[in-house]
């Protein structure tokens, strides 16, 4: 579906960004701005998915560059 253009260090560290935005999110007592940290998903799920829209709109790519 999208092309791969998230490299192996930018997606662990997305996925860990993403997870840790989230355990914030269910740890945190009940305050009015804890829904910011629902943004975690973001990052998670482009982690996961190894790529990233933005990189695409801006033609970037972390991959490293697959000799044929």
């Amino acid at each position: 579906m999208f092309k791969n253009n998230v490299g192996t260090l930018d997606r662990a560290l997305r996925i860990v960004a993403g997870l840790a935005l989230l355990a914030a999110f269910f740890a945190l007592p009940e305050a009015s701005w804890r829904w910011v940290l629902l943004i975690g998903l973001v990052p998670l799920a482009t982690g996961l998915a190894g790529s990233c829209p933005a990189y695409s709109l801006l033609g970037l790519s972390t991959c490293p560059m697959k000799k044929a």
